[in-house]
């Protein structure tokens, strides 16, 4: 497995490496110490079906099941832990722009991270590419790694004991709604994370906000949200931004616990598929350290 760096510590391309076989503990180890260090990691020519997708992302622990919208509707897919991202109807075509189920598919474009809003988090996700338009649809990452560390002393003292609210519906009800009924909001409370915290994996401090924050404890919510909205800003700055080109079976894994991302704007008559798994923080279970 090789392992060249896009930057010394954001984003690298793993290559000399099969993630449709079984790996091996090796392998397993040196992608988790790769991650660590990098948070971001692509795997190109990748091709994986929805099982092999799944079995890869085991690895690294239990598969969160996303967010759960519209459990009672049929899945185009077979496999339960794979969220689809195609914008698709359950035959395959593409979905007309006004479809409701676009609303959380242009959400998507909000900085995110992937189920900041369940307890426990999402920690690794692992997205497919399997076809992509010609124009717009890149996936762009930013590293709250190295936005902490810019921080002004001042303002990393103001940070260091708020507690953020995350609420999954928040980016939705921002572009009108998605539908969702009362039942699916009850099911997906708000919870609550430090806006900043330790990644045990590599010891280093990160900020952990995002479209899905929108209270900050003990703090009235105007300052709360232009607060919440100056970090997001500050963030996504682009000296922290990797924006990567998507080609067909690529594959991206990222740590949710020390990154946000986004889709980037596309044709919505364009067929755009990607699927996507994500596993959950368990607590203790951290990958070994970087050395």
């Amino acid at each position: 497995m090789k392992i060249a760096p896009i930057t010394p510590d954001f984003a690298a391309a793993i290559s000399d490496i099969d993630l449709s076989q079984p790996l091996t503990a090796e392998q397993v180890t040196g992608i988790a110490r790769a991650i660590a260090k990098y948070a971001v990691l692509i795997f190109r020519d990748q091709p994986l079906t929805d099982d092999q997708h799944a079995a890869f992302t085991r690895n690294f622990g239990p598969i969160d099941k996303g967010l759960l919208l519209g459990s009672k509707r049929k899945r185009r897919l077979a496999n339960a832990d794979v969220i689809d991202l195609a914008n698709l109807d359950l035959e395959g075509n593409v979905l007309p722009p006004s479809n409701i189920r676009n609303v959380s598919l242009i959400a998507n474009q909000y900085w995110h991270s992937d189920s900041s809003f369940k307890a426990p988090p999402g920690k690794f996700s692992i997205l497919c590419g399997m076809a992509l338009p010609r124009d717009g649809g890149q996936t762009e990452f930013a590293d709250q790694r190295a936005a902490y560390d810019a921080l002004s002393d001042i303002m990393k003292a103001r940070l260091e004991n708020l507690v953020a609210e995350h609420y999954a519906f928040h980016s939705r009800d921002m572009l009108g709604g998605s539908g969702h009924s009362e039942g699916e909001a009850d099911a997906l409370p708000p919870v609550h994370w430090p806006i900043v915290h330790t990644v045990p994996e590599s010891g280093r401090k990160s900020m952990f906000v995002g479209i899905h924050t929108r209270e900050i404890g003990g703090m009235d919510t105007p300052e709360a949200r232009m607060l919440l909205h100056d970090l997001l800003e500050h963030v996504t700055q682009r000296q922290f931004v990797h924006r990567h080109e998507w080609q067909a079976n690529d594959v991206l894994m990222w740590d949710n616990q020390c990154t946000l991302h986004r889709g980037r704007a596309y044709d919505l008559s364009k067929l755009r598929e990607l699927r996507r798994c994500t596993t959950e923080v368990v607590a203790g279970a951290a990958a070994q350290a970087v050395g």
